[in-house]
């Protein structure tokens, strides 16, 4: 498909990990993080690209990680491919707009999942026990509801093409230590704070989202991506009305697109119709634009 980056194959740079959109690797004393178009929904990666999802992943993290620096500091060494080592550099024009050099951390086992409102499996829970990851509920929230204060609800961190399991805090205490737990969930709570007052203000409500740390020497980071479309469930502010699902600038669109057909999960996923490839891109160019003022 024209523009798209399905996998890179890099064969002078030696590749650590593919994730489900990152390709990662080792370059000695850092990491070179390319992010490519591949898509995944229910945790399993779609069959076809998103053309230029990646840049647009990039450069919607570069703009948060830069914002939240007071707070947290995170693994970015720089995203000027000039800047990148010489072995890199034969390599420019792919890695130009969708890469990071980033530093060497290492991650925690949990993925920091925030809500503030009340939407996908956090819905999926409350419906079942008024209760998200062990915390109790109002007992009469709607679907998309605001919750009164948002929400650390962390989960697992499982291999492509498992489901992550929503955990309650003593068992994310179990898995990396109280006093970790209890910074992650800190931390984790002021970035999505500050992002979302931020994104307010650009029209966007940022419903939920998902972080990730690690831990550089003694100082905790932050690493991955920051509210991006993958990471997170973007509504339009100006359409928003709880009791039911919400428009939106993430992949939503592609998971509603999924549930409509007779697929189970589980891998292989079914090939997606051009129209359902070019709408998912253009949700991701309009959280770009909205909020970095840009396209790409």
């Amino acid at each position: 498909m024209e523009n798209a980056v399905f996998e890179t194959d890099f064969a002078d740079l030696k590749l650590v990990k593919r994730g489900k959109v990152r390709d990662i690797y080792d370059l000695g004393e850092s990491l070179l993080m390319v992010a490519t178009d591949r898509i995944s929904a229910f945790d399993v990666i779609m069959p076809n690209p998103i053309p230029e999802k990646g840049k647009i992943l990039t450069q919607i993290s570069l703009f948060w990680f830069d914002v939240m620096k007071p707070l947290v500091n995170n693994h970015v060494i720089s995203s000027r491919v000039e800047e990148y080592p010489a072995v890199c550099q034969p390599y420019a024009d792919s890695l130009h707009g969708r890469s990071m050099l980033v530093k060497k951390a290492e991650p925690f086992s949990i993925e920091c999942v925030v809500r503030g409102y009340i939407s996908g499996s956090g819905w999926k829970s409350y419906k079942e026990s008024q209760r998200i990851c062990g915390i109790q509920l109002p007992p009469d929230l709607k679907e998309s509801d605001k919750l009164s204060e948002p929400i650390f609800t962390p989960s697992t961190k499982e291999e492509i093409g498992q489901h992550d399991i929503n955990i309650d805090f003593d068992e994310a205490i179990e898995r990396i230590g109280e006093r970790h737990a209890e910074q992650l969930r800190d931390l984790s709570l002021l970035i999505y704070r500050k992002g979302i007052e931020l994104a307010d203000k650009k029209g966007i409500i940022i419903a939920d989202t998902k972080f990730e740390f690690g831990v550089e020497g003694e100082e905790i980071i932050l690493i991955d991506e920051v509210l991006t479309p993958d990471s997170s469930r973007f509504w339009p502010k100006e359409s928003y009305n709880p009791g039911g699902a919400q428009l939106s600038f993430d992949k939503q669109y592609l998971r509603d697109y999924l549930l409509s057909l007779d697929w189970d999960k589980a891998p292989p996923a079914p090939e997606l119709p051009d129209e359902v490839i070019h709408n998912t891109k253009q949700k991701y160019l309009d959280a770009l634009n909205l909020l970095t003022g840009h396209g790409l």
